[in-house]
């Protein structure tokens, strides 16, 4: 059987197939990585929310359990020092009230940008790939990591933000089309989404303005798909909410149940949890505020307010507080351990290229 027709991006990481499992921040850590690298493709771990600490020992974690590309993501947003959550936890109050909440507890910590810190983790533990999110860090640390021998990879949500990843430097870009699960990796904070563009006309836009191996991310879930988006001009494929139905994702049994249910179909965009415009499965929380709650602060900062609400209604086997991230395409998955589903994807994929 003849092989990955465009090979770019295999031969800048290493890796066997063009996947790469999606970082999940909260949903996967070194055991999906671990099995997806062992089955020959990219494992990613999200490390927005570690410490430099857990970085290290998680890099640690993989690299004694398996021989391959480690993925190292980041996130490039930007914190304002002028963030009030006071309107928010108005909205909020009702449910506060409902659930018994008096004063919340104090605050989880806030999902924190690229710095100097954790460049030097990433100079440290030299992973293979380091991938950011929300746009790139600063120049000066951008070249901290180019200096480290990472391959380096861009987000892209436009044809423009893709041609900023070029010009950064960048040595592939991810092109993250409208359907994919979890947080739009939008480099401005106030872009709201209306003119994203879908997977299948973005890969091919990306990859003509920029010349670059392109990552298709979003929608794509079985073997169709990522032959599709390779015939489209993409290099590889970043996959998600597939990965998420694996015994290795750390999701909880709700969030685990509705990825095969009804309500799967229609995922919907919400800037709820977060502040930042992310797909998820429809809950409470999002059918009764809507896609922009009112009051709602940017991105990180609304989901220290809802953290009480969330902890207290999954106690109760609720998860009409939780954020269910999902992409389009969360009903054609198939599960199965991440390993086996990797080597299962590369293989039908392999076959419907070559017929």
């Amino acid at each position: 059987m003849a092989g990955w027709p465009d090979r770019r991006l295999l031969d800048l990481t290493g890796a066997r197939h063009p996947i790469i499992q999606a970082p999940m921040a909260g949903a996967s850590d070194a055991a999906l990585a671990v099995a997806v690298i062992r089955a020959g493709g990219i494992g990613s771990l999200p490390c927005a929310m570690l410490s430099p600490e857990e970085i290290v020992r998680q890099v640690a974690a993989v690299r004694a359990a398996a021989g391959g590309p480690i993925n190292l993501n980041f996130f490039c947003h930007r914190m304002s020092s002028e963030a009030d959550d006071a309107a928010w936890r108005e909205v909020l109050q009702p449910y506060y009230a409902e659930f018994g909440i008096v004063a919340p507890d104090d605050p989880p910590p806030l999902r924190k940008p690229f710095d100097a810190t954790t460049a030097e983790v990433v100079e440290h533990v030299r992973p293979d790939i380091v991938s950011f999110h929300f746009g790139l860090p600063d120049p000066a640390l951008l070249d901290r990591v180019k200096a480290s021998g990472a391959v380096i990879l861009g987000n892209a949500t436009s044809v423009d933000e893709g041609r900023a990843c070029a010009a950064a430097g960048c040595e592939a870009v991810i092109a993250q089309g409208w359907e994919a699960g979890g947080h739009a990796g939008v480099h401005d904070a106030s872009n709201d989404g209306a003119a994203q563009l879908g997977l299948f006309a973005l890969v091919p836009q990306i990859a003509d303005a920029t010349g670059l191996p392109v990552i298709a991310a979003g929608g794509i879930a079985d073997a169709r798909g990522i032959a599709a988006a390779l015939m489209l001009g993409a290099s590889g494929v970043q996959i998600g909410t597939a990965y998420l139905k694996s015994p290795e994702a750390r999701i909880s049994p709700m969030h685990r149940a509705l990825l095969d249910s009804p309500e799967a179909e229609a995922t919907r965009f919400t800037t709820a949890f977060s502040g930042g415009r992310a797909r998820g499965l429809a809950n409470r929380l999002m059918r009764e505020l809507g896609a922009t709650p009112p009051g709602a602060p940017p991105f990180p900062y609304a989901s220290q307010a809802l953290a009480p609400l969330r902890k207290a209604a999954e106690s109760r086997g609720d998860a009409g507080f939780s954020p269910l991230w999902a992409g389009q395409a969360a009903r054609l998955g198939r599960g199965g351990p991440a390993g086996a589903l990797t080597e299962r994807l590369a293989r039908e994929t392999l076959a419907l290229l070559n017929r």
